[in-house]
């Protein structure tokens, strides 16, 4: 399964972007590009000559868009048309923010609509308070080191403690001590192997079961039938064997078909 796009979060506190045109559309690329701290540059020359690395172009004009379009890309920046796919090297997404954690919905493209009324709709699931429960586990790193020195234990701890119903769930809201409480007096979650006999090839038929147990296993043991689409489901850093190749300590899945 191919990605429309690649998603990443990009620093921009600082930086010098390239923000073209007048409007409210140009007007919506400026506030955005502030509120992740940005210095909005509304000329193109000065902005690489400042070293920007991406610029948003909203020019009503199509000569001109086209125009700072190319030359922009010619600089080795990264440009967004504003509602001009098929000219952008980036599409910007609908933002969920509860800093630190930001959620990002993004169609490629296709629907700003449709990410528009994912993000509200997940919004409205999440705590309030969820960034507090981040910035708690980045102050607790050391913490978590030492209650937990192998990697991996630590992982599974983690996984379990933010599993649904879990002691930290990300879905309800916690007090400052949460965290504390927690490595005070959690345990691993259990290690073994696990085997999972698909019935379909398509992601959606998968049980509550067996998507969590893909979503936290450590190393996965792949049947050459296993589509793509099922493991897209898994940790992007889950280890992936053939049958009959050694298999390693932890949470090991073995997807049969």
């Amino acid at each position: 399964m191919t990605l429309p796009a690649l998603p990443l979060f990009h620093r921009l506190a600082g930086q010098p972007v390239v923000v073209l045109g007048h409007g409210e559309a140009a007007a919506a690329k400026a506030r955005l590009v502030e509120r992740a701290g940005g210095c909005v540059i509304d000329d193109l020359a000065l902005g690489i000559d400042q070293g920007a690395r991406i610029a948003f172009i909203a020019h009503d004009d199509e000569t001109a868009l086209q125009a700072d379009a190319l030359r922009a890309r010619c600089a080795g920046l990264l440009v967004n048309v504003v509602d001009r796919p098929d000219l952008c090297d980036f599409t910007t997404p609908s933002l969920i923010d509860r800093a630190p954690v930001v959620i990002a919905v993004g169609t490629a493209g296709a629907s700003a609509g449709l990410a528009k009324a994912l993000r509200l709709r997940i919004d409205a699931l999440l705590p309030q308070k969820l960034g507090a429960l981040a910035d708690a586990l980045y102050a607790a790193r050391a913490a978590l080191r030492a209650r937990w020195p192998d990697g991996a234990m630590r992982r599974r701890g983690l996984d379990a403690a933010l599993a649904p119903g879990g002691a930290l769930d990300p879905m309800r809201e916690h007090d400052r001590d949460a965290v504390a409480r927690w490595i005070d007096g959690a345990v691993p979650n259990a290690i073994g192997r696990h085997v999972i006999h698909l019935t379909s090839t398509d992601p959606e038929d998968l049980t509550l079961r067996q998507a969590r147990l893909l979503g936290h296993a450590d190393a996965l043991i792949i049947d050459p039938g296993v589509p793509p689409a099922i493991l897209a489901r898994a940790r992007a850093d889950a280890q992936r064997l053939a049958p009959g190749e050694p298999v390693p300590e932890g949470l090991v899945l073995e997807l049969k078909i």
